[in-house]
């Protein structure tokens, strides 16, 4: 069974229909969890109520909360809008609990152990959950897969964020809205999405590449292949949690050594089964 760890942020998403649980590596878990792995999520409530409802929702979900830290920070909320066609826009509330996640050493050993470690730039914005986050990246395993899905919200990113979890992954998912971002900020200046895949790989010496299009598709790149995929035709409900179950799939058929095609084709139908659903967790 494969070990994996979703570190960052860990939160309620306020959406029409009332609040849910969510957060990147939160979902990215949750779906890990239901493919087969033993999955955990390394983030921080605070000591309140909603950060209690979290802790029960999570295990509710048969997820483990022991990883999880507690401090006076508020648990995070962030509110959701949907547009006509179920696509979120985000307003993700500051000075929340997982923004001052600290070095654990009681979670060294699970990082250590981890097969699969899956992070992004949100969590990064403070600080101090920066430098703990680095550190918990610092001690996984060499043959580890460390995913870095990027989600770029807001202003919380810069260059050197990125730049930086570019040099400690050896996964990257983007869309294609954060793509150009990400191309700008490193001066990457090919003639099309290929040759600037092809120089991110090689720069960062990365395994396995997802760019993903929302209704149009996704394409995943490893150093000698190259997956295109349609989006099927679906009806959505919305899009939360898509892009994580979609990296969740992805990751693990990666590590079982599934044929390309074969792992996008598994990445695509999850993801699909999510924007069929209200939320990012549906019950499988």
């Amino acid at each position: 069974m494969l070990n994996i760890i979703g570190i960052g942020e860990l939160l309620w998403d306020l959406l029409p229909e009332g609040k849910k649980l969510g957060g990147a590596p939160c979902n990215f878990v949750y779906h890990a969890s239901k493919l087969g792995a033993s999955a955990r999520i390394l983030s921080a409530v605070g000591s309140d109520e909603m950060g209690k409802e979290i802790l029960d929702t999570i295990k509710r979900k048969d997820l483990s909360t022991d990883l999880i830290q507690i401090n006076d920070n508020p648990t995070s909320t962030v509110d959701v809008k949907l547009n006509s066609i179920g696509v979120p826009k985000y307003f993700i509330h500051q000075d929340v609990a997982w923004d001052f996640l600290y070095f654990d050493e009681n979670a060294v050993e699970m990082v250590n152990k981890a097969d699969i470690v899956c992070f992004g730039s949100l969590a990064q914005r403070n600080a101090r959950s920066r430098e703990t986050i680095c550190q918990f990246l610092n001690v996984c395993k060499s043959d580890a897969l460390i995913i870095f899905d990027i989600n770029i919200r807001q202003t919380f990113y810069n260059k050197g964020i990125i730049e930086n979890s570019l040099h400690f992954c050896n996964v990257l998912k983007m869309n294609e809205d954060e793509f150009p971002i990400v191309c700008n900020l490193i001066n990457l200046k090919g003639k099309d999405l290929d040759s600037n895949v092809k120089e991110l790989m090689k720069k960062y010496d990365l395994k396995l590449l997802a760019f993903t299009k929302g209704t149009q598709g996704s394409i995943l790149y490893t150093t000698t292949k190259k997956s295109e995929m349609p989006t099927p035709k679906i009806d959505v409900k919305d899009t939360v949690g898509a892009g994580d179950s979609f990296a969740a799939a992805m990751a693990i058929g990666f590590a079982n050594k599934l044929p390309l095609k074969k792992l996008h084709e598994k990445a695509t139908e999850i993801a699909s089964f999510v924007c069929e659903s209200n939320g990012s967790m549906p019950y499988y």
